[in-house]
């Protein structure tokens, strides 16, 4: 990779690996990878990484996991967390 400076990713599991350990303490990168894997249908991926940015206190996470409690995309339909989420957004 041109930017980081490490040889390309010769597996999937290599790539998914490199990706984790550079959003780990980026919550902003962790509500992207979380979007994409939303889109991709897998929700409980998607939720681990909107609720690990949201304890960093990225707004955006908040938001994205109200619409999750509210649609019940991997989760139980929650009208509590809904708003909870909703607020600290």
């Amino acid at each position: 990779c041109p930017f980081c400076r490490h040889p390309a990713p010769k597996s999937k599991e290599e790539e998914e690996k490199n990706i984790m350990k550079r959003v780990q303490a980026d919550p902003v990168a962790m509500v992207q990878i979380g979007l994409r894997r939303n889109e991709a249908g897998d929700y409980d991926d998607a939720f681990r990484y909107l609720s690990k940015a949201a304890e960093l206190g990225e707004v955006g996470a908040h938001y994205q996991l109200a619409l999750f409690y509210h649609e019940g995309k991997g989760v139980e339909k929650d009208g509590k967390k809904e708003v909870y989420h909703l607020e600290q957004a």
